[in-house]
């Protein structure tokens, strides 16, 4: 059966509910931050928005959702802890630094944004996220772009199971080890780069240059489907179980990336894509970001 809206959700380990389908603002300045993010409450039926502290948007963000009119309790917003504020007490200092720019009480979701293995501060970092759940600062907490070892290193001292992975997720590199990791733990998975790259330089150097969008497989499923590229890529993440976060600037595209509700992929489709693995990702390896 079809997903039923943009507004479907899936309930997270501590019983939130987080909506399957986002809005990702990677390094949009903080102007067309405000536009995309009204556009996709207004217009797109959009209900969760996913930002960063290392985005530079946070504030646009904030106004996007005040401008938009839509209600706090209605809006999924998540936010992350940088790099370089890992450790107990910073990682407390930079919620309510990303709180303020946002100019909301809370977060639906606060993630560490990398485990940063040889520098060893997540599970102390995870313990700030630990308070900050009890403070109510963040509805919910957990990862990005953790393997199961760095999972297995956390769980094994935490007191609280993460809610949410964050990773690099798409049929070119569609991490099933790491999903079925956290599907037994009863983490959900969330895919960043859902649409396999952007034609642009990323954080940690180099281009993801989005082959994905032009592949003729790809291509042959959406005419089959009278849908574009990307609404096929989409509706693969959601058929898979994943929360999807693709971004988009136009407003046309942030509308179309959300009409994915309407067509299925079959079993054909799915078997299709598969065929795309090629095991390669276009953004850096989690043990090689450490700063």
């Amino acid at each position: 059966m079809a997903l039923l809206s943009a507004e479907s959700t899936i309930t997270l380990n501590n019983g939130v509910e987080m909506p399957v389908l986002g809005l990702g603002v990677f390094l949009v300045p903080d102007d067309d931050a405000t536009n995309a993010v009204n556009h996709a409450l207004t217009e797109g039926g959009y209900r969760h928005i996913d930002t960063a502290k290392i985005y530079g948007n946070e504030v646009g963000v904030g106004e996007g959702i005040r401008r938009s009119g839509v209600a706090r309790e209605d809006i999924f917003v998540t936010t992350k802890l940088w790099n370089a504020d890992q450790g107990f007490e910073s990682a407390l200092a930079a919620v309510d630094g990303s709180l303020a720019r946002l100019g909301l009480d809370y977060v639906d979701l606060y993630l560490i944004h990398w485990p940063m293995p040889k520098v060893g501060l997540q599970l102390e970092s995870w313990h700030a996220l630990e308070r900050i759940l009890e403070q109510g600062k963040a509805r919910a907490i957990g990862v990005c772009n953790n393997s199961p070892i760095h999972l297995q290193e956390l769980l094994d001292e935490a007191d609280v199971v993460p809610a949410v992975n964050q990773i690099e997720l798409h049929p070119h590199f569609p991490q099933y080890v790491t999903r079925a990791f956290d599907e037994y733990h009863g983490i959900v998975t969330e895919s960043w780069s859902p649409l396999g790259g952007t034609p642009r330089d990323g954080l940690n150097g180099g281009k993801r240059e989005n082959t994905l969008l032009h592949d003729p497989t790809i291509a042959a499923i959406a005419a089959k489907h009278g849908v574009s590229p990307a609404q096929v890529l989409i509706r693969w993440h959601l058929q898979n179980g994943l929360v999807v976060i693709p971004k988009s600037l136009n407003p046309d595209r942030i509308s179309q990336n959300a009409d994915v509700f309407g067509f299925e992929l079959d079993g054909a489709d799915i078997v299709a894509i598969d065929t795309l693995n090629s095991g390669v990702r276009g953004g850096a390896a989690p043990d090689d970001v450490n700063q």
